[in-house]
C-alpha cells in the first residue's frame, strides 16, 4: 500500500497581529544597530571626559595654592624659556601600603632656572635622593594614583629640593617613569 504523501510544511504564520517575521527580523535588527550606535557615542563621549581629567586636576590645583604661587610656577603669567635639565636617578621604593606590599618606579627630571642650580644640585646628589626617598616612602598607592596625587607629589619634589639649595633654582618636577605595582 501507497502511504499518503505528506502534506508540505506550513508557511510560517504571522506573529501577533499580523506583522511578518521579516518585519520583526528587521525591526530587531534596526534597534540592535541603534543601540550598539549609540553605546559607542557613549565611550566615545566619556573618553574624551577623562582625557581632559589632568587638565581639570591641574585647574584645581592651581585653585588651591592661590594666584600668586600659581604665576610664580608659571613664571609670573609671562611665557618663559624652558631651563636646564637636571636628570635624577631613578627611584625605585616601598610605598607605605599597610596590608600589602606596593612598589614605586619613578624617574624625575628638574628644570632649572640656571647652570648655577645644576653645579649646586650636583654637589648634594646624596641629599636630593635622601629627600625624595623619604618623600616617596611616605606615600600610599591609592594618593599617588589619582592626577591631583601626581601634581601634588611633583609640587613637594620641587619644594623639598628648594629646601635644600641655599638659593631656590628647580622650576619643576617632571615624571618620565612613573609605575605603581
Amino acid at each position: 500500500m501507497a502511504e499518503p504523501e505528506s502534506a508540505p510544511p506550513p508557511a510560517p504564520k504571522p506573529v501577533a497581529a499580523g506583522i511578518p517575521v521579516k518585519m520583526v527580523i528587521i525591526i530587531v535588527a534596526g534597534t540592535l544597530a541603534l543601540g550598539l550606535g549609540g553605546a559607542f557615542v557613549m565611550f566615545k563621549f566619556m573618553a574624551g571626559e577623562h582625557g581632559g581629567e589632568s587638565q581639570k586636576a591641574e585647574a584645581s590645583v592651581a585653585k588651591a595654592a592661590g594666584p600668586g604661587e600659581t604665576e610664580a610656577k608659571h613664571g609670573g603669567g609671562k611665557a618663559s624659556s624652558p631651563g636646564a635639565i637636571y636628570e635624577v636617578e631613578p627611584f625605585i621604593v616601598n610605598l607605605a601600603d599597610t596590608p600589602e606590599v606596593r612598589y614605586l618606579k619613578l624617574t624625575v627630571k628638574l628644570e632649572l632656572e640656571n647652570q648655577d642650580a645644576s653645579a649646586e644640585l650636583a654637589s648634594r646628589v646624596p641629599q636630593v635622593r635622601d629627600t625624595i626617598l623619604v618623600l616617596l616612602t611616605s606615600k600610599d598607592a591609592a594618593s599617588i594614583r589619582t592626577p591631583q596625587g601626581k601634581f601634588q607629589l611633583r609640587d613637594e619634589i620641587t619644594q623639598r629640593v628648594n629646601s635644600l639649595l641655599p638659593k631656590p633654582g628647580v622650576r619643576a618636577a617632571y615624571f618620565t617613569d612613573f609605575v605603581v605595582q
